[in-house]
């Protein structure tokens, strides 16, 4: 290898610091677009959402008996909040109300995380 090209293979390019950061932010734009891009993705996922009145136990001979006008005793008494789920964890609680001649249910409390964790367990 002659000296000429030992010296070229040893050159060190001399760039700016603003040309580095120029750089990261170019990096640090894609990553944050491809965030965003995950995160539109998580955001369409659908989930199932219950709003439970109450609950009972009720033995097979009972549910054969039942017919209109039967009544359902729940565990909840009158006035109790309605427990709200997604994908059957609790969340919210609430109460019922009528929007547009269709229920709905307003929320009056959401359950913290440490809650919900203690819930899974």
């Amino acid at each position: 290898m002659s000296e000429e090209e030992e010296r070229k293979e040893g050159e060190v390019k001399k760039i700016k610091v603003g040309e580095i950061a120029d750089d990261f932010k170019a990096g640090d734009d894609a990553l944050n677009k491809l965030k965003i891009q995950n995160l539109d993705f998580i955001l369409d996922i659908p989930l199932k959402v219950t709003v439970e009145l109450g609950r009972a136990t009720v033995l097979i001979k009972d549910i054969l008996q039942l017919g209109q006008g039967s009544v359902l005793e729940l565990n909840k008494l009158a006035g109790e909040p309605l427990e709200i789920l997604v994908n059957g964890k609790l969340v919210a609680k609430g109460e019922v109300v009528v929007v547009n001649e269709k229920f709905g249910v307003r929320i009056k409390e959401i359950i913290s995380p440490i809650e919900r964790i203690e819930t899974i367990k």
